[in-house]
């Protein structure tokens, strides 16, 4: 693993974080697996995701209709404080399902993330799916792995006050710089997401009002903002600790985003569900115990604003190589 290219301790570096060597989780996956083959036994789907995501889903659509004819405060309010709770785990149940975590049939498993998508109020779930493989497949590959911001973002996100700005518009950069840094050309599938997204937006504008689509929409704007669940956007793979790549998080609000948390544990076996990924680290202990790991995301926001030394480019990257860097998850 190497280090950045420009930058000095105490400021904040110019460039990212470099490494020489593979992304660590192949190579874990595989020294766990000769260990503990009977992690084995966790992969597959969580039979209650179903439930799980039809709970959520017509319960944030029912609040829209509940507030159809609600002030702009309290709007704002509950979106924030509700809203944005229910649609940041649907966000992250659309993640669990890109992955085929709901349903053994992939196609199944596609559908329902459309279903997810419905309160988010934008279509996203086909296009996240695209996009997210790539992520596991080719980690901190420069070019391809659109989770780390741009060289753009670093350049200008450089003080408390831009990064405090970026992290509210976070989920903009999230979901916009894949179209401009690496485009791909829609298909059927995305063109279905677009159409069934739309027409719910447009039944929810006929029949309830456009304030009821906008407390759709802003629950999902400020749940991916300044906001307590978003602080995993940031603690998954900001590096605080230049030898560590991956970070997880073990705290409660696991329960309410698929567990997400538990990062280095996903990373390492992303065919294991949030609900059994604890698991992981219960039974393989001393692969996990040494790695730094976060209890609060909020100071990890708080962390990435006020810290001078720490900023956009705070990622690993590594060059693109056949033999590799682009070596896919087994």
């Amino acid at each position: 693993m190497g280090g950045r290219e420009d930058g000095e301790e105490g400021v904040m570096a110019t460039d990212f974080f470099w490494s020489y060597t593979d992304e660590p989780h192949a190579s874990r996956r595989r020294q766990i697996l000769s260990q503990y083959p009977k992690i084995k036994e966790l992969f597959g789907p969580d039979p209650w995701a179903f439930l799980k995501i039809t709970i959520a889903v017509l319960l944030q659509l029912w609040t829209a209709t509940f507030l159809c004819n609600a002030g702009w405060l309290k709007i704002l309010t509950v979106a924030y404080f509700f809203g944005s709770i229910l649609n940041h785990n649907l966000f992250l149940a659309i993640h669990e399902l890109s992955h085929n975590l709901a349903f053994s049939t992939p196609v199944y498993n596609r559908w329902l993330g459309i279903f997810a998508n419905l309160p988010v109020g934008v279509p996203m779930s086909v296009t996240f799916q695209k996009y997210h493989l790539e992520h596991h497949r080719f980690q901190g590959v420069d070019g391809i792995d659109m989770d780390i911001p741009c060289h753009t973002e670093g350049h200008v996100v450089t003080n408390s006050i831009t990064k405090a700005i970026w992290v509210v518009l976070q989920l903009f950069f999230y979901a916009l710089r894949p179209l401009f840094l690496n485009p791909k050309p829609p298909g059927l599938w995305e063109f279905t997401n677009l159409i069934i997204q739309l027409s719910l937006d447009a039944a929810m504008v006929y029949f309830w009002g456009w304030k009821s689509l906008a407390y759709l929409i802003l629950s999902t704007f400020v749940g991916g903002g300044m906001h307590p669940m978003a602080g995993h956007f940031i603690s998954e793979h900001y590096v605080f600790h230049p030898d560590q790549e991956t970070y997880s998080y073990y705290g409660p609000l696991n329960l309410l985003t698929w567990s997400v948390g538990y990062h280095n544990e996903h990373h390492d076996f992303p065919r294991i569900p949030g609900s059994k990924l604890y698991k992981v680290k219960e039974i393989a202990p001393e692969f996990y115990n040494d790695f730094e790991s976060y209890k609060s995301w909020s100071q990890v926001i708080y962390m990435y604003i006020m810290d001078r030394t720490v900023g956009p480019f705070s990622r690993m990257k590594r060059k693109s190589s056949k033999n590799g860097a682009n070596r896919k998850v087994d």
